[in-house]
């Protein structure tokens, strides 16, 4: 059985005073989880993670990274920054990302090829808009996102990425993506991963990143193929954070 993971993506938020108090209030009231806990962060608050959250049953990692290992990229962040802060997890291929900075599927498959050969977990995200589903276009698009990924890592690491399923329409928009239907994609990607390696997709997990909150946590994540949460506005507050991670339990 596939345990599940709940991982906070600040976005573009935080401060040291409000991170070391966001941090504190999570680790004091983690009371034992047996899901998987981590935060992405804004590259600047790496180091602050790295000493408050070291030896604790919570992990950290970054939003996004280069797919370059160093060089003349001015405002990029490579891979070995990350090894230096003891990241285990990077976001690539956020709908943010690819909307905001023009990011390929060619190019998020870039990043998470380099994330896994620089022993990172990458949390790949994937994905429609709100036209695309009303088009019918939902899994034309998420297999698109998701084959250039698998082509680049191949298929015996298809266990060492992290799939995070991000509907655009349903993130701050006051639509909702019932439990069932996003069951519904979940588990046509598992089969897709089958497809690639059949062992391998019974242990990739497969996370739901489309504004999971408390009162909706547990019934989406009772979902056969839903393996936890990527979380954004919810994250930024310790008891809601708290709340997804028990229902995750």
């Amino acid at each position: 059985m596939r345990s599940k993971l709940v991982v906070g993506n600040w976005k573009m938020n935080g401060s040291r005073a409000a991170n070391a108090s966001l941090l504190t209030g999570i680790l004091e009231g983690l009371d034992n989880a047996r899901a998987k806990v981590a935060v992405c962060v804004p590259a600047p608050y790496l180091y602050q993670c790295q000493e408050l959250l070291q030896g604790s049953p919570v992990a950290w990692g970054a939003q996004d990274v280069s797919c370059h290992p160093v060089g003349a990229y001015t405002g990029e962040v490579c891979m070995s920054m990350l090894q230096d802060f003891d990241c285990r997890y990077v976001i690539v291929g956020h709908s943010e990302r690819r909307a905001y900075h023009g990011e390929s599927n060619e190019l998020v498959a870039k990043k998470a090829k380099a994330a896994l050969d620089a022993g990172l977990t990458p949390i790949v995200c994937i994905g429609e808009t709100l036209e695309q589903r009303e088009a019918g276009q939902t899994m034309e698009v998420v297999d698109a996102q998701l084959d250039a990924v698998l082509e680049a890592v191949g298929r015996e690491a298809v266990d060492k990425i992290v799939l995070a399923y991000e509907p655009v329409w349903a993130i701050g928009t006051g639509k909702t993506a019932t439990p069932a239907m996003a069951q519904e994609v979940h588990a046509a990607l598992r089969e897709k991963l089958r497809a690639c390696n059949a062992d391998a997709a019974q242990n990739t997990l497969v996370l739901y990143g489309g504004s999971m909150k408390p009162d909706n946590a547990a019934d989406l994540m009772a979902q056969p193929d839903i393996d936890g949460g990527l979380i954004g506005g919810a994250a930024l507050k310790a008891a809601d954070f708290l709340a997804i991670i028990r229902a995750a339990q």
